[in-house]
């Protein structure tokens, strides 16, 4: 029995599959990613833009800066499990299948300690990219890059999902600003 000839036609599945999901691509090995295909992380997959650059390619170009202002709209303030968040998006309007950014700030600071993620579709997270927050320690936020699903559901908003260093866990939701 010929092994490699049964393995073709896997690989090409893989490999099939591979280009036609939208996420994160692998730049650098052991760095972190900020994105998640449903529930499942892929902390060994580091998150790269859509024009190939990363988080840390941008660092000096806001070196400085007081806050995150650079092309963030407020979203205004939404409460999670009776804590205020404020909540601004990035990198324009939601498009289906393309990257969104959300800028999360929680209220209190804990030096990152806490688990922000979030998505763009339903509450169910069905066919949602969700992505994991990367602290800010400069701004005592999270920042957030999740792909919006294509196509884009009826009535799609940011969930936020709080996840406490205790463990404790709480969602909401806010209006994105859409094309």
């Amino acid at each position: 029995m010929n092994t490699f000839k049964h393995a073709l036609p896997v690989f090409a599945v893989i490999a099939a599959a591979g280009i036609a999901l939208p996420g994160c691509k692998k730049s650098e090995p052991g760095a972190k990613s900020t994105q998640d295909s449903g529930t499942q992380q892929h902390d060994d997959e580091p998150h790269t833009h859509d024009d190939g650059s990363t988080h840390e390619d941008h660092a000096d170009d806001h070196a400085g800066e007081d806050d995150h202002a650079h092309d963030e709209v407020s979203l205004g303030a939404i409460t999670v499990d009776g804590m205020t968040i404020e909540l601004a998006q990035g990198h324009g309007a939601i498009e289906a299948g393309h990257e969104g950014h959300l800028v999360v700030k929680l209220p209190y600071n804990d030096k990152g300690a806490t688990i922000v993620r979030a998505w763009i579709g339903t509450e169910d997270r069905t066919l949602s990219y969700v992505g994991k927050g990367e602290y800010a320690a400069s701004h005592d936020d999270y920042d957030i890059h999740a792909v919006a699903p294509d196509p884009l559901p009826p009535g799609a908003k940011w969930w936020i999902e709080i996840e406490k260093p205790d463990g404790s866990k709480g969602i909401g939701s806010a209006e994105p600003i859409i094309e």
